[in-house]
């Protein structure tokens, strides 16, 4: 099919819906959904079906390019990335919708190299860096090893305030949702047979890539940074796992049931004092509700 399916598990899950109104881009790809924000020109969610059962290991094929489902001034370009630190990163991973038959798991795979599918990252090698890689293998492993179908949210923070550079605000947060279905059972308090009951489980993560400087130091980086026409600076990836409702305010974008379905102890649908808005906290300032993630064991899932 083209396109992410909202009925892929045995419950709904709907394409997130901005909250605010805005205006924003659907394109279809196969297995996956880009919601473009043309005004940012960058995605402002993506969403992804993995069927665990059918995944294809191919090798990787095809490049990056511009999406032809969209205007090229939508969208951000090679331009970008041109001479500088910055990475494409991608949204919907390479291998998420490689699924069905070899053929169209290739064409799946090879969707992903659009631009409206990328992100600019830090692109320097810090460990949380590989832990945020780590942490989507998990999710494709899980899929995989259990013939089970994951659906997986992705998209970049969309602050006010973030920097600018080459017309681009280049964002410092990222946001990662990951649903699957539950089965459950239920006795009849009053007797009789017992019933099974399918729910939606959820657990969300955010990805920081804020300098941790102050506001003195971050100007004079930035300064020098643009004055030789280099990426404003971006700080070591440090990576959280944060209720649902979290990543509902700091996106914008509505969720549907999934911050109900959060798998965190005691998580519930309210936010966490975490000023959401417009802007962004100062960093290395985190809600106590975030949990660091340093390896595989902090994960709750």
């Amino acid at each position: 099919m083209t396109g992410y399916d909202p009925a892929f598990l045995d419950v709904e899950v709907p394409l997130p819906r901005p909250r605010d109104g805005r205006m924003l881009r659907r394109l279809e790809h196969p297995h996956f959904t880009v919601l473009l924000d043309p005004v940012r020109r960058l995605a402002a969610a993506t969403a992804v079906g993995i069927d665990g059962a059918q995944l294809q290991p191919l090798p990787r094929t095809g490049g990056w390019r511009l999406d032809p489902r969209a205007l090229d001034s939508e969208q951000t370009g090679p331009e970008l990335y041109r001479r500088n630190t910055l990475d494409r990163g991608h949204l919907v991973r390479r291998r998420d919708p490689m699924w069905g038959t070899p053929e169209a798991a290739k064409d799946a795979g090879e969707a992903t190299f659009v631009y409206s599918n990328a992100a600019p990252q830090v692109g320097r090698f810090n460990q949380s860096k590989e832990l945020w890689n780590g942490l989507e293998d998990h999710v494709l492993t899980y899929a995989q090893a259990h013939e089970r179908r994951v659906v997986v949210l992705t998209g970049p923070v969309l602050a006010a305030d973030d920097p600018i550079y080459r017309g681009i605000g280049i964002p410092r947060r990222f946001w990662k949702i990951a649903a699957w279905a539950v089965a459950r059972w239920q006795m009849p308090s009053g007797g009789g047979p017992v019933t099974q009951t399918v729910g939606l489980a959820a657990a969300a993560f955010v990805l920081d890539q804020t300098p941790l400087l102050d506001d003195a130091a971050l100007a004079q980086a930035t300064a020098r940074a643009l004055a030789v026409d280099d990426a404003p600076p971006l700080g070591p990836f440090r990576t959280f796992q944060v209720p649902v409702a979290d990543v509902v305010a700091l996106s914008g974008m509505d969720f549907g049931e999934l911050a109900g379905a959060d798998v965190r102890p005691g998580a519930d649908a309210t936010p966490s004092a975490v000023p959401p808005g417009p802007a962004l906290p100062p960093a290395p300032a985190v809600p106590a509700t975030w949990t660091e993630l340093t390896g595989p064991g902090d994960l709750h899932v």
